[in-house]
């Protein structure tokens, strides 16, 4: 892997090397497209080479997967749901050296990149049992010697292309489910993140093979937007599962829907927590710590507005300060470190650009604010006071600043959290039932994840995850989600001689 990258020796345990051919295609590893380099976000050194998709291989890969699809689709359910579980194993296996992998190529602590791919597992048990439950309706019909239920029938093929900061859970909230319900499965992995894309892959591929499927049920390319658009546009894909900004989601949806096809979107989140005048304050920083300051602050369920009730605001603010200062910043892969890079050197730039555009819209810096002087891409974790009508607090910026506002009443704490264009995440910390059942009420928070006592960040897989308004409306993981993933079939059945109509309707 070169001498930068001593000690990554992890890395040929999970089937990478100095070249790595990016793209799974009708079972076999090929790559016609660019040579580019992953790189290590503590150093920007590289990691290793990988070869991209052309559009030649992408065309090659979606025929095999096509193909597959006719056996796959006929494998009964609880049987596919096997295959998910020993990829579940082989996840459990390798869960060290995946985790690694992610802190490695994405920057977020150790802790967190093992967490990441447990996330996977956790996901693989879930649709294991998901797999003998896909479960229709029947339905009392109004006419005599007649009956109504439901077949849940695959869609076909399912395109997820996901983002860098969850490189392959935000897959396995997809693709596991995806898989049982009979479904092909295309992968576009981020363009950064290609060595993660890859050894997924790889752990998925063998799984198939060992059980004498045909590979291309799971079809996986490293590339970048001309990849994307061509799953986007393909009429093969019936639902496109996209994991991004709200721009690029957008685009994305308008294309799919063009075609007449289905798009699951997870998008921006500009996520609030409200600390209200009986809260457990040492609960509320703890929480705000670990949702801003995580993963660098690049989840899109990151803590990014802090609403302080007036008479908490000045016990709140100086405890906050307080943990802020003891925060590690570091190498993700070192025991210790809290914060980690940014993933590249251009968010590092986004985050100096942002910081000046808070400056001018009168957002005063309490902490942090600066880039780190040191090789990489390593900011402070920045505490902002400001307005909660500054036009930068409206946007999502991918890095750890925190915007601090203090408010007067809970109506409006909850009006300044729905104020915003995103709806992803929303957290309020009080004691009081009344309020909070008004929180998560018709006149409470807005967003698609409302949490009491808890941070913004941190879901568990058994709830459906996902947003409102720009965030995108999906919802992936965990309740109903499966159903988005299957086409309904709504059937009535004759089984008599007559034919009367519904409605009491009379033919002649």
């Amino acid at each position: 892997m070169g001498s930068a990258n001593k000690g990554y020796e992890f890395l040929s345990e999970i089937g990478l090397s100095s070249k790595n051919l990016g793209n799974y295609v009708g079972g076999k590893w090929k790559g016609n497209g660019p040579v580019v380099s992953t790189q290590n976000p503590v150093n920007n050194q590289q990691i290793a080479e990988v070869v991209e998709a052309s559009i030649e291989d992408y065309e090659e890969g979606l025929k095999a997967c096509a193909e597959a699809g006719k056996t796959w689709m006929q494998v009964p359910a609880p049987k596919r749901g096997e295959i998910v579980r020993q990829i579940g194993d082989a996840l459990r296996a390798k869960l060290d050296p995946l985790g690694r992998l992610v802190s490695l190529e994405m920057g977020k602590i150790l802790a967190e990149g093992i967490g990441e791919v447990q996330e996977i597992i956790d996901m693989c048990d879930f649709a294991v049992g998901l797999s003998r439950q896909l479960n229709g309706s029947v339905i009392p019909s109004e006419r005599p010697n007649h009956m109504m239920l439901e077949m849940w029938n695959p869609l076909g093929i399912v395109g997820v292309i996901t983002a860098f900061n969850f490189p392959c859970a935000v897959l396995g909230w997809n693709a596991c489910i995806a898989l049982v319900c009979g479904n092909c499965v295309v992968w576009k992995g981020a363009p950064t993140t290609p060595l993660i894309t890859i050894a997924m892959t790889k752990l998925v591929a063998e799984v198939l093979e060992k059980n004498n499927l045909p590979g291309a049920i799971f079809t996986a390319f490293c590339g970048g937007s001309e990849i994307g658009q061509a799953i986007a546009k393909d009429t093969r894909i019936p639902l496109v599962s996209f994991t991004g900004s709200s721009k690029v989601g957008l685009e994305v949806q308008q294309t799919v829907n063009a075609r007449s096809g289905k798009t699951l979107l997870e998008l921006s989140g500009n996520n609030a927590i409200i600390v209200m005048d009986d809260a457990d304050i040492q609960l509320a920083v703890r929480s705000v710590l670990f949702a801003a300051v995580g993963t660098a602050g690049q989840r899109c369920t990151t803590c990014r507005r802090l609403l302080l009730h007036e008479s908490v605001y000045e016990k709140v603010l100086p405890q906050l300060l307080d943990s802020y200062k003891q925060v590690k910043i570091g190498d993700p892969l070192e025991k210790g470190t809290l914060l980690g890079p940014l993933h590249t050197p251009e968010s590092k730039k986004n985050f100096e650009k942002g910081i000046e555009i808070i400056k001018s819209q009168g957002g005063k810096m309490l902490t942090g604010g600066k880039s780190v002087e040191r090789e990489g891409n390593f900011v402070e974790p920045t505490i902002v006071e400001i307005s909660p009508d500054a036009g930068c607090v409206k946007e999502e910026l991918f890095g750890p600043v925190l915007y601090v506002m203090r408010f007067k009443t809970f109506e409006e704490a909850v009006a300044i959290n729905n104020s915003v264009p995103q709806g992803l995440s929303s957290s309020i910390f009080t004691r009081r039932p009344e309020t909070i059942f008004k929180w998560i009420g018709p006149l409470g928070s807005d967003c698609g994840i409302v949490n009491v006592n808890i941070p913004t960040n941190g879901a568990e897989i058994g709830g459906a995850f996902g947003g409102e308004k720009a965030t995108g409306g999906g919802r992936e993981a965990g309740s109903d989600s499966w159903k988005q993933y299957m086409r309904r079939s709504t059937c009535t059945v004759n089984y008599g001689n007559e034919l009367p109509l519904a409605q009491g309707i009379n033919f002649g």
